[in-house]
């Protein structure tokens, strides 16, 4: 049977808002949200962070905890840093993002069952766009696109919208195509999260900006979990003011 780790990198340093995993919301500790989300799916769950104060407040709370370096380029190289010093012996380990404090248990549900094909290498998510959207939300750069295979395997992610239809104006695309928006969620098979973090920038990455275009352009099968649930991301202060509207609403 497959085995599962859910790690939650976690900086306190950041210059849209520093100390992020420490905000307060109805209570509890961002931080302390998205570990506990998590738990609900998850056996072995741990943040890899590398400041003590981050650290402090996941012992407070009674989490596991994992000092990190502080010069890692991504969340992915701090997974792989930290899985190998929690000293776990899961089969695959789980990128859950620290700033979405209401992450659904579904979706890492969904994550875990990719790997129910022994050729997976990496997984992650996708949200089918609403048919109804506007062109103008399904262009945004900043919501990365997806071509998916027959076999729900990746084809390519890319921060333009494809497939391009040429046979329809542009306002019409969504409407004509079922597109799909990544949810920046990752699962890795120990070794190949290993053999991935050694790689060099490829030329796909370096041109969009994706980190998983290099996975993609190595060779490496990333399949893809569905999901409908709506993610709140926390990048701003200003997120952080709707983020707590939102706990209200739901803990009312």
């Amino acid at each position: 049977m497959t085995t599962f780790i859910g790690i939650i990198p976690a900086r306190y340093a950041s210059s849209r808002f520093p100390g992020k995993p420490l905000a307060d919301i109805c209570g509890m500790t961002m931080i302390e949200r998205v570990y506990r989300q998590a738990s609900k799916e998850l056996d072995e769950v741990v943040v890899a962070t590398d400041d003590e104060r981050i650290a402090d407040a996941v012992r407070a709370f009674g989490g596991n905890v994992v000092m990190t370096s502080d010069t890692h380029r991504s969340g992915t190289d701090r997974c792989c840093e930290a899985y190998h010093k929690s000293g776990s012996k899961a089969d695959v380990v789980i990128n859950i993002q620290g700033d979405e404090p209401f992450i659904d248990p579904c979706q890492i549900a969904a994550l875990k069952q990719c790997f129910d094909s022994d050729s997976t290498d990496i997984a992650t998510l996708v949200r089918p766009f609403d048919r109804n959207g506007s062109y103008e939300a399904l262009s945004d750069p900043n919501r990365p696109k997806v071509v998916v295979g027959d076999d729900m395997s990746a084809v390519y992610f890319s921060r333009s919208v494809i497939p391009y239809l040429r046979n329809y104006p542009r306002e019409e695309w969504p409407s004509r195509a079922q597109y799909y928006t990544h949810v920046g969620m990752y699962a890795y098979r120990a070794a190949v999260l290993d053999r991935i973090t050694s790689l060099p920038q490829s030329t796909l990455e370096i041109a969009e900006s994706l980190e998983q275009l290099r996975w993609l352009q190595a060779g490496y099968c990333i399949k893809i979990g569905l999901t409908e649930c709506p993610t709140i991301g926390i990048d701003t202060p200003e997120d952080l003011c709707h983020a707590i509207e939102f706990c209200k609403s739901i803990e009312a």
